[in-house]
């Protein structure tokens, strides 16, 4: 599990490859759990969790960037 700190010194592009990382894992937990059981289904919900954080992390950068300028 990432803590928000350590997606927080993160590079934008880290960020990205992380948000694709996890959409592809997430993806195939869902596919996963429709056909057959899964191991630990709260896997599920930290993937979209972490997904939510880098977003909300990005969200935040770009923000800041705007007001800046």
């Amino acid at each position: 599990m990432t803590k928000a700190i350590e997606l927080r010194e993160m590079s934008d592009e880290q960020l990205g490859l992380t948000i694709d990382e996890a959409a592809d894992k997430l993806f195939r937990l869902r596919v996963q759990s429709q056909t057959e059981k899964l191991d630990s289904p709260s896997e599920i919900r930290r993937n979209r969790r972490l997904i939510a954080r880098c977003k909300t992390i990005q969200t935040q950068r770009e923000q800041a960037a705007a007001a800046k300028s």
